[in-house]
Order: structure tokens, then sequence, then C-alpha cells
């Protein structure tokens, strides 16, 4: 009767159980619906969406250049320089061709390609104001002052990179060298740098030009460009500064460059069996450019003073050629009387060589990691 009795209460239970789960409302999974559909209000249609693609991440040249591209002191820097650049080379083909010609009195019938030079002298237009016929003005032997600016621009552009290209070959032989082989090779190479940089270059073009000066002027004459109207002791001033600057250059390269090799991708070119020759010129080489692209921006503004001294100590250029430290040297002269003659060639130099520095400090803040944000 017991046994009866619990069978029909069990019966009961599970009824119960299952009328409870018909009374249940089911549950249904949710899918989420595609990452490429969009529904659409309105009539639910689904829209498929494309996905913005990933962006890749700047290279650091990519990312020094945008910090460049900020800088809004070395932008404008850079613009300065590249107007004295483009003055200095296409200007003096230009303003000999703006004006007519000109009834001298006593050259005769003179063009605007003779007297918009900076070597013609008009002996009855001396120490000129600015005119329409001559823009800045003549000199105290009637010289043209802008043409002779000009010719003072491209003679300080090219002794500048002149210097500067044995600078960088020259730092980079040694300064690799001595940073990627150490020992011995470093030793000898770095004790004979500081052997050069502990020289003054200044007494050494001083002591060159005036032992050489002479023999240059007649020797070095028939060189293109440098060599003829006085201008043949700049090739011996230009290889006096670059022989005296490139131990600088070499510094800066062995320090980075003792630092470079000691990345991993250095030890895996190794492994791989790369060459030492391989090793410098495929990634030694390509991750100093930014180092010697900084230093030899700064080196250029102490080459254009240190050529514009020589020259305004009577060592550089020779009359009639035209420089910036020439035009200084003889406008000193006649301050009281006749100050732009002096102060236009100075303020020209100044701004050069504050734009090349400037320029130079914005390099180092954009390519140095340390200096961003």
């Amino acid at each position: 009767m017991d046994t009866r009795d619990n069978m029909e209460a069990s019966e009961e239970r599970e009824e119960q159980v299952a009328q409870h789960l018909e009374e249940t409302p089911s549950v249904e999974a949710v899918t989420p619906p595609p990452v490429d559909l969009l529904e659409v209000e309105g009539d639910g249609t689904p829209e498929k969406t494309t996905l913005p693609p990933l962006q890749k991440p700047p290279t650091p040249l990519q990312d020094s250049l945008r910090h460049l591209r900020r800088d809004r002191r070395a932008m404008i820097c850079l613009g300065i320089i590249v107007f004295f650049v483009l003055l200095a080379i296409v200007g003096p083909s230009i303003y000999q061709h703006v004006g007519g010609d000109y009834n001298s009195p006593i050259n005769g019938r003179v063009p605007s390609t003779v007297y918009h030079s900076f070597s013609h002298q008009e002996l009855n237009r001396l120490d000129e104001g600015p005119s329409p016929q001559y823009w800045l003005g003549t000199d105290r032997i009637g010289q043209d002052l802008f043409a002779r600016i000009l010719q003072g621009l491209l003679i300080s552009i090219l002794v500048a990179v002149l210097v500067e290209v044995v600078n960088v070959l020259l730092g980079l032989i040694v300064g690799v060298l001595a940073g990627y082989y150490g020992g011995w090779t470093d030793f000898l190479l770095a004790r004979f740098a500081d052997l050069i940089f502990a020289f003054p270059g200044l007494l050494f073009v001083i002591l060159l030009t005036g032992i050489f000066g002479t023999q240059a002027d007649v020797a070095l004459s028939r060189v293109p460009i440098l060599g003829p109207n006085g201008n043949a002791r700049l090739i011996l001033v230009s290889m006096a500064l670059a022989l005296t600057s490139w131990p600088l250059m070499a510094r800066y390269v062995r320090g980075q460059t003792m630092q470079i090799k000691q990345q991993q991708f250095i030890e895996a070119a190794k492994t791989a069996g790369s060459s030492d020759f391989s090793i410098i010129v495929r990634h030694i080489i390509p991750n100093l450019l930014s180092v010697v692209i900084i230093v030899s921006t700064l080196n250029i503004s102490n080459t254009i003073i240190s050529e514009a001294g020589i020259s305004l100590l009577g060592l550089g250029v020779q009359p009639p050629g035209a420089s910036i430290g020439l035009m200084i040297s003889d406008g000193a002269t006649l301050l009281s009387t006749h100050p732009w003659e002096a102060l236009l060639p100075s303020g020209v130099l100044a701004a050069i060589v504050l734009a090349f520095s400037f320029l130079g400090d914005g390099l180092r803040d954009a390519f140095d990691p340390r200096t961003k944000d």
C-alpha cells in the first residue's frame, strides 16, 4: 500500500515539473551580427560596411620630419637659406639683364651686363646710395654693392660645400673605422684626430695662406669659378678649413658607431655571414645620416664665418674678387661717412650664419629621441 502511494506521489511531482517547464519561456541563443553587417534604421535592411585599414606606425625618419615641420623657427631659417642659395645662384644672371645701357663719361656706353657685374668700376659714381641703376648703391671705387653681395654669397656657399664634402668623407671614414673595429685601430685613429683637433684651425689657415697664397694665385687661377678674379686662394682656404674641421665629425661618428654596433641587427648580420664591409655600408652608415646632417649644418656656419674672417684679414679673396669678409673690410674704413657699405654685408653674414645655426638646432631636436615628447 505504501509503495503504491509513493509511486503515485512521484508521478504527480514529475507531471508538475513538466508543466512548469512548459510554462517557462525558452531562452534563445543570441547570435551577434556579423562585423561587416550594419542594420539600417527604417526598413531593417543590412548594409555591408568596410572597416578602415589599420594605419602603419610612422618610421623614425617620418617622425623626425614631422617634428621638424612643427618647429617654426627651423622652417623659417630653412626658407631663408633656400632664398639666399637661389639668390646667389640665379641672382647675378638676372640682375645683369635688368636695366638698359648707361652712358658713362669715363667708360663710354656701358651695358647692364657690365655695370651690374661685381668687378666693374665707375670712378665717377663713388659711394652712392641706392638708386634704380644701383639697387644698393656703390662702394668707394664705384662697384655695385648688390652685385658684390651676390658674388660674396656664392663664394661663401661654394667654400662651405667644398669644406663639408671633405669633412664628411674624412669624418665618416675615420669615425666608422675607429668605432667599429676598436682596439689599436680606435686608439691610433682617435689619437690622430685629437692631434689635428688640438691644432688651431684658423691659425693653420692663416699660416698656409700667408706662405703659399701668392703661389696659389698664379697656379690655381685657371680653375673654373673659384680660380679667376682673385678667388684662387679660396681653394687653399677650403683645403685648410677642411683639414682642420673633420676631427669633430669623426668624434660624433665614432661615438654613434660604437652604440650602433651593439644593436641586435648588427649581431644578426654577423651571424648571417655578412662581411664587415657589407655591415658598415648597409647597416652602420645609413644609421649615421642623421648625425652627419646635424653636425654638417652646424659646421657650415663656422665655415662661413672662418672664410669671411680670412678675407677680412686680406688672406682670402683678392681684388677684384668679391667676398663678404672683403666687403666688410673695405667698408670698415667708411663707417663714419658711409656706414651702409659695411652694415649691408655684415647683416647678410649675420642672417645666413644664424639661419644655419638655428636650422642645425632644429634638426638636432627633431632627430634626437631624447628631445622628443
